[in-house]
């Protein structure tokens, strides 16, 4: 039996390995003693994670016992690679791959160490069909640590991941839940004293059961997967990668591409055209007016294009019901595509993944679904109710993309599990949700401000959040100015805007939030997240797309003023457009027009459960 906490040392140590990161600061430390495999980690000498087991039992044969690890290979890679989100993103790491001297090179343990995390996987080489029982695998925080996790009540939870971010110290983990003490990744921790954050995920999801987490009653937490019996893998197994981020402060943590960084690239017979790849935003009927009589008419879908043309947006989703309510549905489909086309607007659909779902005839029936919908003009698919990430689930997800890219097609997956990484491979996937978003707002479950200043640092940190952001008709308990907010620090390069665009134009009081949605960036080029933020109680982040910056206020709670300088734009005169909360109004904002010179403070109030939103460009 492997033990999670630092006893693992009680017994014998029989082989002992040490990896670096490039700048050597991270440091992990892998052993093997009588019970197994198992590392732990340390920063410039100071330990910042227990020692927590390896290992992966397949065909009821457990892998990670032995008396010695043999280094297999060494290697050093540093390369840099294009995404839609960033222009470059720098991929820097050191690489060692371990035989166990009982496996005969058949099982390799292979760590990929960050200057700002620690990944690991298992390489099991198999010629037949495999029952993987369960993994040993497992994570230990440092006692005392405070840990963020997603909470839902019901059975929802761990099906579309859509909880409330909250906090607890790691030693109730396994308790705090009424669905019991399996959680969802990331799991985000606030180390002791002060000492900088965790967040443990997987990466490089394909071929394999989604990750969830189990925590233990001595604060461990092991891997655990919707499979209980386990599942079936042919042909070699390759593990996603498990991930734990460690940064000093929030911005590295918001700053960090690992979970991107460790997929592989993308295929370039696949994707040699990448011109039809466009993030954007879309217009969106199904919030505003589902519940309406004029639901997905022609007519209303088509009005909600002429809203997209008018806010410069590049496209509208046409959700569920479109198949049912249009009476010549192709024909239909066809022609609202043309009339969006000619106003410069692209067209996603909505489907019910059950109806693509048949991989015993190699999906055929979503091939020819996307044939269909590439044929009547549409440029993507929003896929729903996946309700799960087992196997059968993200064998699924790859198949629809491979397909879909081979039509040049984007795709937003709903009702799904967590993102892994995915973009850097396949980068039609422009966003998914996987987040308690702003639908709830619509089932009177109103999102709570707390749970918006949480995610910039836990959900959104796997990217790709389709938050479907912006409800100023019903707001729950937050301000305007916070749900303007939202849609500039939430991360999505399909940015769905949940309004319906009619009350944009005909409530006088939000005609000074229009030109911000109209120019809303939804993929920056520099992000940076100020002194003062804390999760869950206050998100202030400075974003800059080209030579204008953003700089962006989530309020979790009370009222508070915020201060700051201007300096990190590079501007001698900054010219600032800001929208603010109205105090004791939450369905007002206030507009104002300023200067600032190079080193000025900048002060705003923030309402209860408020937000702030500045434009800042050279004067």
């Amino acid at each position: 039996m492997i033990i999670l906490a630092v006893t693992l040392f009680s017994s014998k140590v029989l082989c002992v390995e040490n990896v670096f990161s490039p700048n050597r600061f991270l440091k992990a430390t892998i052993i093997i003693n009588k019970d197994g495999l198992s590392y732990c980690l340390k920063y410039k000498n100071t330990q910042i994670s227990k020692y927590a087991p390896l290992g992966i039992e397949v065909n009821n044969i457990i892998y990670g016992t032995g008396e010695k690890l043999k280094l297999i290979d060494r290697v050093e890679i540093k390369e840099n690679y294009n995404s839609i989100e960033n222009s470059t993103i720098t991929n820097h790491f050191n690489q060692y791959s371990y035989s166990v001297d009982s496996y005969n090179d058949n099982f390799v343990l292979q760590i990929r160490m960050y200057n700002d995390g620690f990944a690991y996987r298992y390489l099991i080489k198999n010629r037949s069909l495999s029952r993987i029982n369960k993994e040993l695998s497992g994570f230990n925080l440092l006692n005392g640590s405070k840990v963020w996790y997603f909470e839902r009540n019901n059975q929802w939870k761990l099906k579309t991941y859509a909880g409330e971010w909250l906090k607890t110290d790691i030693d109730s983990l396994y308790v705090i839940s009424k669905m019991g003490p399996i959680q969802g990744p990331p799991l985000v921790a606030e180390l002791p004293n002060n000492f900088g954050f965790m967040a443990i995920t997987e990466a490089g999801l394909y071929n394999y059961s989604g990750m969830r987490l189990e925590a233990k009653q001595d604060g461990g937490i092991i891997v655990n997967f919707t499979e209980k019996e386990g599942f079936d893998i042919r042909g070699d197994i390759k593990t996603p990668w498990r991930v734990m981020i460690f940064t000093k402060t929030l911005n590295e943590l918001v700053n960090t591409k690992i979970i991107t960084n460790l997929n592989p690239a993308l295929s370039k017979e696949l994707f040699s055209d990448q011109t039809w790849i466009k993030p954007g935003r879309s217009v969106w009927s199904w919030w505003s007016y589902s519940e309406n009589k004029e639901y997905m008419t022609i007519e209303s879908e088509r009005k909600f294009i002429d809203f997209a043309n008018k806010l410069n947006f590049e496209y509208t989703l046409i959700d569920e019901g479109w198949e049912t309510k249009w009476k010549n549905k192709w024909e239909d489909l066809r022609n609202i595509c043309e009339y969006a086309r000619d106003r410069s607007v692209g067209v996603w659909v909505w489907k019910h993944w059950n109806q693509l779902n048949n991989p015993n005839d190699d999906y055929k029936q979503m091939a020819n679904f996307l044939d269909s919908i590439k044929s009547a003009g549409c440029i993507g698919i929003k896929v729903d109710f996946l309700n799960g990430e087992a196997l059968q689930m993200v064998s699924f997800e790859e198949s629809l993309l491979k397909l879909a890219a081979n039509r040049k097609l984007l795709v937003n997956i709903h009702g799904c599990g967590k993102p892994t990484g995915k973009q850097r491979t396949y980068p039609n996937e422009l966003t998914r949700e996987a987040v308690r978003g702003l639908e709830l707002n619509k089932m009177d479950q109103h999102i709570t401000a707390a749970h918006n200043a949480g995610l910039p640092f836990t959900r959104c940190l796997l990217n790709q959040c389709d938050y479907t952001p912006m409800g100023f008709s019903n707001p729950g308990n937050t301000t305007w100015a916070h749900q303007l907010a939202t849609a500039y620090i939430f991360n999505s390069s399909l940015l769905v805007m949940a309004e319906n665009p009619e009350f944009l134009f005909t409530e006088k009081k939000l005609e000074p939030i229009i030109p911000f949605i109209k120019s809303l960036p939804t993929v920056w080029d520099e992000t940076k997240v100020l002194k003062g933020s804390k999760i869950g109680e206050l998100a202030v982040f400075a974003r800059r797309k080209g030579m204008i910056w953003y700089l962006i206020a989530l309020n979790g709670g009370k009222a508070k003023e915020f201060s700051c300088k201007l300096d990190f734009t590079g501007f001698t005169n900054n010219l600032v457009h800001t929208i603010s909360d109205v105090q004791n109004d939450s369905k007002n904002i206030e507009q104002t027009n300023i200067t600032l010179k190079k080193g000025e403070l900048m002060s705003f109030q923030l309402a209860n459960n408020g937000g702030f939103v500045a434009k800042i460009e050279q004067k």
